[in-house]
């Protein structure tokens, strides 16, 4: 009896992490027969839980919504970013619970019945949260986005690129990225046949869901990675290379994994990389760090560097050595 409850729960928890699942498919994540599964699914239906069914090979099963809230199945993760996410409402941001709270946010919706999602919107729109760095994405863009990535399938949104005009994208989503102030979407753009990272806050409508994709090799192995490099230094001018003079763990809540990536480099010194279109801007930020930090990469950044400390040194009344007046005399 404990195995076949054990086994009704594992069933439920799968229903509920994708919008539809095959019978062999099924039965193959839960290491049992399809004729098992077909038992299963009819216990289940049996205790209340409305699971359709739709034949043909691209057919399977769904859990919708019924009567009653069912009871929901999280990880431990999920249940965390329930309860944190709660809380944050009166508190402010909370940070590395991102992906799960959308995949909670998602089993919830998927379930949720009808005479209650128009309380649960109500209350949505109620909650406000006061300016600050991070940028607002619609809950349901992101909902539908990670169903979507759990089941292979093309979505289409409106999107407004940086300094472009909106403009209809149609995609195969991959990975969901949070740096704590965006959401990124990694993606493989069908209509420029190559990779693109995606900010939802400049999503302008709800996914709209299409038809199952075959998973493509993926451009990394670590795609979390592979988004931060690619909105930390591909986009820029410069791809500026520093080594500074402190260890990793007291530069992380300094540096924002969307400005820049770090990497220790023995244990008191830190690699950082990242992109800028003026070299003029990092200068300051770093100065602004009082850290002291050599350059590697561009060479040009240390022009530039001579150039300012001539131009500080006569704001503060000091004559500036020969070789700062003349890179400041060379400036463009």
């Amino acid at each position: 009896m404990l195995e076949t409850s054990a086994r009704l729960l594992h069933l439920l928890s799968l229903l509920q992490m994708r919008r539809e699942w095959t019978g062999a498919a099924l039965a193959d994540r839960m290491t049992v027969t399809e004729r098992t599964v077909r038992r299963d699914i009819s216990k289940l239906r049996s205790l209340g839980y409305p699971i359709s069914a739709s034949p043909g090979i691209a057919g399977g099963y769904q859990l919708g919504s019924g009567a009653q809230l069912p009871p929901l199945l999280l990880d431990d993760d999920e249940a965390l970013a329930v309860a944190l996410g709660l809380a944050a409402v009166a508190t402010g941001p909370v940070s590395g619970i991102g992906e799960a709270s959308v995949r909670a946010l998602a089993k919830l919706e998927q379930v949720l019945p009808g005479r209650l999602r128009p309380k649960f919107s109500a209350l949505r729109q109620a909650v406000s949260v006061l300016g600050g760095s991070a940028a607002t994405v619609d809950p349901q863009t992101l909902t539908a986005l990670s169903g979507a990535i759990a089941e292979q399938r093309v979505v289409s949104f409106r999107y407004t690129a940086a300094g472009n005009a909106p403009g209809r994208r149609l995609v195969e989503p991959y990975k969901l990225v949070s740096t704590g102030r965006r959401w990124y979407l990694a993606a493989w753009d069908l209509d420029r046949q190559d990779w693109r990272t995606f900010r939802m806050d400049r999503c302008q409508s709800i996914p709209a869901i299409r038809e199952r994709f075959f998973p493509r090799p993926l451009p990394a192995k670590d795609m979390a990675a592979y988004v931060q490099d690619s909105i930390t230094r591909f986009p820029y001018r410069y791809d500026v290379v520093l080594r500074l003079a402190a260890p990793v763990a007291d530069l992380q809540d300094r540096i924002p994994p969307d400005a820049a990536t770090l990497e220790a480099d023995g244990p008191g010194h830190t690699i950082l990389r990242g992109g800028w279109d003026s070299l003029d801007l990092p200068l300051m930020r770093l100065a602004g760090l009082n850290i002291e930090f050599e350059i590697l990469a561009p060479a040009e950044m240390r022009d530039r560097a001579r150039a300012t400390a001539a131009l500080l040194q006569r704001a503060a009344g000091v004559q500036p050595s020969a070789e700062y007046g003349k890179a400041a005399d060379s400036r463009d």
